[in-house]
């Protein structure tokens, strides 16, 4: 039965993605075979292995300890704050170690460890799928760095981009998660899924890409000349990544606070006119989708319901609403929607994609606001193809 689902998830994609392709005669076939199997493999290795569930428990708890190492910082600001017994603060306990976790990024990134893993990874990920160097170079960094951060690595090179490949660089940054918020996911929901997502969806996004926006990059054209600009001291780079920390997590605050107030509003708005919650009414919407995906028939309506709350607002407000309803919810649902969940796919995302890019470059952010539907609709069928290929294993 889960070959079954996975057929009638990659159709599904397939047929939507072929549906919205610039040029469906040139569909990349072979590429996309090429990554898919490389996607089957590394979610076989790390669900389905001893040695690879050994590998992503291992993974969980090294950041499970950096939390524990964030919390010192946190408890020297706000240790002074008196909570009721068991309660505690999502600002604190999720939210503020990324400040911590983005000053690692930055030590490694300064380090020089970051950029020869992200230049090697992507090297043998061109050499595999041909998707192009720039473009395996910064699908690996994306999911690294984040963005709007990771543009800056390519800037030199945005303006000279045709809107062919723009597209795939930003469907990239929209399907991938930054390591600064790893930590921070696998606070609600399990790291295993976390991890493997962030492979998963490096792939995804370039497997979408062969069918919505197919292309041949010109050997003789790439354009993978990194600038790295003059070298900054050490604490001037620590200070500006912890600086940039705090401001994601007050950023990401201000939006939960935005989005989940305005949840809260329309659920009670429905509930008094048609007496049925907004979110159990867009989970009807979407629960075909899930269906398709493999999730089982009693969580369809649930699962759906915290996919289009991503897609509406963001990932950590649907994280939000599944650790509540987690445990009404089978392991092979809760495994599909774990994964689906682990990317940037939501409509505020595509406002920051076309702000990073009209900041370098004006022509080419307004390119990007032309077809940001389209990038919405291939981020979000990318972590449709993650969850789909996650369900096979449960």
């Amino acid at each position: 039965m889960n070959f079954v689902f996975l057929i009638t998830g990659l159709l599904f994609i397939f047929i939507v993605g072929w549906l919205v392709s610039s040029d469906r005669k040139n569909i990349k076939y072979k590429r996309m075979g090429i990554l898919f199997a490389l996607q089957i493999v590394i979610s076989f290795l790390c669900l389905h292995t001893s040695g690879g569930i050994k590998t992503l428990s291992a993974i969980s708890g090294f950041f499970n300890w950096l939390m524990k190492q964030a919390a010192g910082g946190v408890d020297f600001v706000f240790g002074g704050f008196a909570f009721k017994p068991g309660g505690s603060v999502f600002f604190l306990n999720v939210l503020m170690p990324i400040v911590f976790i983005s000053a690692l990024v930055g030590i490694l990134n300064y380090l020089k460890i970051l950029p020869l893993i992200i230049k090697w990874t992507g090297w043998a990920l061109n050499k595999i799928g041909h998707m192009g160097e720039l473009e395996s170079y910064f699908a690996v960094s994306t999911a690294i760095l984040g963005q709007p951060e990771v543009y800056l690595t390519i800037k030199e090179q945005i303006p000279k981009l045709n809107s062919q490949r723009l597209y795939t660089i930003c469907a990239s940054a929209m399907s991938a998660v930054s390591a600064a918020m790893l930590a921070s996911y696998m606070k609600m929901i399990p790291g295993k899924f976390v991890v493997v997502a962030v492979f998963l969806n490096i792939l995804s996004a370039l497997i979408i890409s062969c069918i919505i926006n197919p292309y041949d990059v010109d050997p003789n054209d790439e354009l993978i000349k990194i600038e790295h600009g003059p070298r900054e001291a050490f604490f001037e780079v620590l200070g500006n990544y912890i600086t940039d920390g705090f401001k994601l997590a007050i950023s990401v605050a201000a939006m939960l606070i935005g989005f989940v107030a305005l949840v809260t509003f329309l659920n009670s708005t429905f509930v008094a006119l048609i007496h049925i919650s907004f979110t159990t009414l867009i989970g009807y919407i979407f629960a075909p989708i899930a269906w398709l995906m493999g999730v089982p028939n009693q969580d369809i309506v649930k699962v759906g319901s915290l996919m289009a709350t991503k897609l509406i607002t963001n990932e950590f407000v649907a994280m939000g609403n599944l650790q509540q309803m987690a445990s009404g919810l089978t392991v092979k649902g809760n495994a599909i929607i774990s994964a689906y969940l682990v990317s940037f796919a939501n409509f505020g995302t595509v406002g920051i994609v076309t702000g990073s890019i009209k900041a370098i470059s004006k022509k080419q952010g307004s390119y990007v606001a032309k077809f940001s539907m389209k990038l919405l609709l291939g981020a979000t069928l990318a972590s449709v193809l993650t969850g789909t290929i996650v369900g096979v294993y449960f």
